[in-house]
C-alpha cells in the first residue's frame, strides 16, 4: 500500500471536509441546496454564490490539535451509526457521587429518539473527531422531540467524547463545525438541553447559546445561526 506524504494526506483531508460541508457540489449537495431554497432559482443562485465566496476567501482549519494529539473532524460514515449509541451513553451527565446507570438505559424511548434510524431524516447530521483511526467523540443533530426540543424547524444537539479526551477543546471544535454546517443548510437556530451542574454550560455559552427557558435542573439553550 502506498504511503501518503504529509501534503497528500492534508489534500485528501481537505477533500473530505469540503465534500462533507458542501464545498464540492455533488448531485446530493445540489439537491439539498434546491430543497432548502424551495427550488427558487434566485435563492439557489444567491446561496451558491455565497458558498463560492466563502470557499475562496476563508481558510477552514478542520484539522486541529491539542498539545499532544492530532485529530481530524469528519462526517460520520453510514457504517458507523452504531457508534452513536456509545456516545449517547457517554453523553449522560452523572453528578459526583452518583452511580452511572446501566448501559441499557439508552434503549429507553426518551433516549432512542437520538439514534433510531439515524441518517434517514431531514436535520440528521453527525460529525466525529477521528484520532489515529479511532473515533473519540461525536456531535450530532436531528429534529426530534427530545429534552432540548424547541420546535419542528430547529435541530437539537447531542455531543460527547470519551472521558480521556474531554476538556481539551475537541468538543468546542466539533460544535463550531456543526454550527457552520447547520447555517449552510439554511437553519436559523439550533437548540440543546444541559444540566445546570454540567461544566459544558460555559462552553455552550461561549459558542453563542443563550438560555431560552429552564427547569429546576436543566437549561434549554438556543443558538441563533
Amino acid at each position: 500500500m502506498k504511503q501518503l506524504k504529509q501534503k497528500e494526506y492534508e489534500e485528501f483531508q481537505n477533500y473530505l471536509y469540503y465534500k462533507a460541508h458542501g464545498y464540492i457540489w455533488t448531485p446530493d449537495t445540489l439537491e439539498l441546496i434546491c430543497s432548502v431554497n424551495d427550488n427558487d432559482p434566485e435563492r439557489i443562485g444567491k446561496q451558491m454564490l455565497e458558498m463560492r465566496g466563502k470557499l475562496r476567501n476563508e481558510h477552514v482549519a478542520h484539522m486541529t490539535s491539542d498539545k499532544h494529539k492530532n485529530y481530524v473532524i469528519r462526517s460520520l460514515r453510514r457504517d458507523e451509526t452504531e457508534l452513536l449509541k456509545d456516545f449517547l451513553y457517554e453523553a449522560i451527565f452523572i453528578p459526583k457521587g452518583v452511580e452511572p446507570p446501566e448501559r441499557d438505559i439508552i434503549e429507553s424511548p426518551e433516549l432512542r429518539v437520538y439514534t433510531d434510524n439515524f441518517g434517514t431524516r431531514r436535520g440528521d447530521n453527525c460529525l466525529v473527531a477521528d484520532f489515529g483511526d479511532k473515533v473519540i467523540g461525536a456531535v450530532w443533530t436531528r429534529i426530534m422531540d427530545d429534552y432540548g426540543h424547541v420546535d419542528e424547524k430547529t435541530p437539537s444537539f447531542a455531543i460527547s467524547l470519551y472521558k480521556e479526551y474531554r476538556r481539551q477543546g475537541i468538543g468546542s471544535q466539533l460544535m463550531v463545525k456543526m454550527l457552520e454546517l447547520l447555517k449552510w443548510q439554511g437553519y436559523e437556530r439550533a437548540s440543546l438541553a444541559v444540566q445546570k451542574a454540567n461544566y459544558a454550560v460555559k462552553m455552550y455559552t461561549d459558542l453563542g447559546f443563550k438560555t431560552l427557558k429552564e427547569t429546576a435542573e436543566e437549561y434549554i439553550m438556543v443558538c441563533e445561526l
